[in-house]
């Protein structure tokens, strides 16, 4: 099987997804399944999969992107049932229509269902659904199934559900042993799960603010849109089971709530037009925005011409490309995406002196978008401005502590700069935030052997590997 496949059906599994509603409860199982698969063992799992995840060519660090979906994501996770979680969200780049969740926070969601939804509130429909399913226990339960479980075999256990969800036919060959009839047991829960989601799912939308119309509405159309054989179903309606009883209970739940106008923000349609702006050959996708714009078949003009400056850019017009930032300015004054663009544009025109002028301005103004962080970090490190790099990112690091992007753009500076100590230990730092514990182990190490830290970086990057080599012995006892 190859990667992308493998990793697309461990994805599928472990993504319980959102059909509508049912009135069934779950019974109380949380506390049985936090039993066996503790809070902190669930998120070991998580990270787990998130390494084979990254490294999936599907998968994409596209900054504006990931800045929206935490936006959106940390909306819904504020208004669930257990705000503590440390929710993390991220954009596969892939048409289906498709989102999933994975153990300890990680939810994903594939641009196809960004792109297929008409509305903020129904992409936030999806996103609340996955959410419950995090909140509520679900993935705990599917593979926590033998009670004294160790962390290897619940990831092993993990992957064999995840492709026996993705595949029923390779299910015989998968689920082996004294394991088989305990999995395929717990695969039976789902439908209650899927039911149990919907409940909680429309309880985080309308606590939220979102229009909690959208579930149902959403659903409906993807299912008169594709009344064929199984096979041309959406991703979304093939890996989760959604009846026509499901959508009419979900619009039943919503019948007697008030109706709420609900403020839609711009920057949901400007990335549903940048993704399309970032796929196939840029030529296709300038004339995809030309012909919106002349014929006004678009939901926002400023998103249309958000895409089309932006694919401009990619099409190497970058005279033309300016032009249009102009006409996008007024339309969208102030918003940090339009800003992030026009800094874009300025660096691919090669006008690095004014990019160089702009980025101060700009984060003034937005001081707290990361995509802008980023660029002007990456623009200080092309014209070799490394201390520069390390004040922004100190900065940026007191509120963004977990950011492994920042500790990347840290190390690339420390190492401009000649600093191999201290490169390293940024070096270290991002390889454990994205779960790569034995890697900032050899990477504090080659560090010290450099010696070139004074008496007190050396000493805390001495403490830092004593507590590294720590959890690695606890890791492996666990696994």
């Amino acid at each position: 099987m190859k990667r992308s496949s493998r990793l697309r059906a461990l994805l599928v599994m472990a993504a319980l997804a959102m059909p509508l509603a049912g009135a069934s409860e779950l019974p109380d199982l949380g506390d049985a399944s936090r039993a066996v698969l503790s809070a902190q063992q669930e998120r070991q799992l998580g990270v787990a999969v998130m390494r084979e995840v990254r490294a999936d060519r599907a998968y994409t660090d596209d900054a504006e992107s990931n800045a929206y979906l935490d936006a959106l994501g940390y909306r819904l996770a504020a208004s669930s049932p257990d705000a503590r979680i440390g929710f993390e969200f991220f954009l596969m780049q892939d048409p289906t229509i498709n989102a999933f969740a994975l153990p300890g926070g990680f939810i994903g969601v594939h641009s196809g269902l960004i792109i297929a939804a008409q509305t903020e509130s129904e992409l936030a429909s999806v996103i609340a659904h996955e959410i419950a399913h995090v909140t509520q226990g679900h993935i705990a339960r599917l593979v926590a199934g033998q009670q004294q479980a160790q962390l290897g075999s619940l990831v092993a256990m993990g992957i064999a559900l995840l492709a026996a969800r993705s595949n029923p036919q390779a299910a015989p060959g998968l689920l082996v042993g004294a394991q088989a009839a305990a999995i395929q047991s717990q695969l039976n829960f789902t439908r209650d799960m899927e039911r149990d989601a919907d409940r909680v799912g429309l309880s985080v939308l309308e606590r939220a603010g979102f229009d909690t119309r959208a579930m149902a509405s959403f659903f409906e159309r993807l299912q008169r849109s594709t009344r064929l054989a199984d096979s041309t179903l959406p991703a979304y309606l093939r890996t989760h089971p959604m009846t026509t009883e499901r959508i009419a209970d979900a619009l039943n739940r919503v019948e007697g709530l008030p109706y709420r106008q609900v403020r839609e923000d711009p920057d949901f349609q400007m990335l549903r037009a940048r993704l399309r702006a970032l796929d196939g050959a840029p030529a296709d996708a300038v004339r995809f925005f030309e012909t919106g714009l002349r014929e006004r078949t678009y939901a926002s003009e400023a998103a249309q011409r958000y895409g089309l400056v932006l694919a401009l850019m990619r099409n190497r017009d970058h005279a033309r490309a300016r032009r249009e930032l102009s006409a996008l300015r007024t339309l969208a004054p102030g918003r940090a995406m339009v800003a992030a663009l026009e800094g874009d544009v300025l660096v691919a025109a090669g006008d690095l002196d004014s990019a160089l002028a702009y980025y101060p301005r700009a984060l003034v103004a937005h001081p707290r978008y990361r995509p802008l962080v980023y660029d002007h970090a990456e623009l200080l490190l092309r014209v070799r401005q490394p201390e520069a790099v390390l004040a922004l990112v100190r900065e940026q690091l007191q509120v963004h502590p977990n950011d492994f992007r920042l500790y990347v753009l840290q190390a690339r500076a420390h190492g401009l700069a000649g600093r191999v100590l201290a490169q390293n230990r940024a070096q270290a730092e991002a390889s454990v935030l994205t779960g790569h514990l034995p890697r900032a182990v050899e990477q504090l190490q080659a560090g010290l052997k450099a010696g070139d830290g004074d008496f007190f970086e050396l000493s805390a990057a001495e403490a830092r590997l004593r507590e590294l080599r720590s959890r690695l012995v606890e890791a492996r006892k666990g696994g």
